[in-house]
């Protein structure tokens, strides 16, 4: 789209477009800060499963997670599979932070 496209836009459109992109980026801020929250917990997991000599990984637990944000998902109407992916990204990370906090790493 170039300037001249731009320029014919109604600017109530413009408005609403300003709005909702206000509202993503503190949506997405939000969503960063939570995340952050999320990894402060699951290093004091680490710490705690490292002083114990527990696994890293819980798959029994990850699992029950995974069945638990699907139901989640389904209820706020997102799409389950991609709840699921997402949420198998961040344990993918938590075992990593946990491999490297039982490792003396960290």
């Amino acid at each position: 789209m170039n300037n001249s496209d731009t320029d014919r836009i109604d600017e109530s459109v413009t408005a609403e477009l300003s709005r909702l992109r206000d509202s993503i980026d503190n949506i997405d801020a939000a969503v960063v800060y939570m995340l952050a929250e999320r990894f402060k917990c699951t290093q004091q997991v680490g710490h705690l499963k490292a002083d114990h000599e527990l696994p890293p990984a819980d798959p029994t637990r990850e699992a029950s997670q995974i069945d638990r944000l699907r139901r989640l998902a389904e209820s706020a109407k997102l799409d389950p599979a991609f709840a699921e992916k997402l949420l198998n990204f961040i344990i993918a990370e938590v075992i990593r932070h946990h491999e490297t906090i039982a490792a003396g790493e960290e």
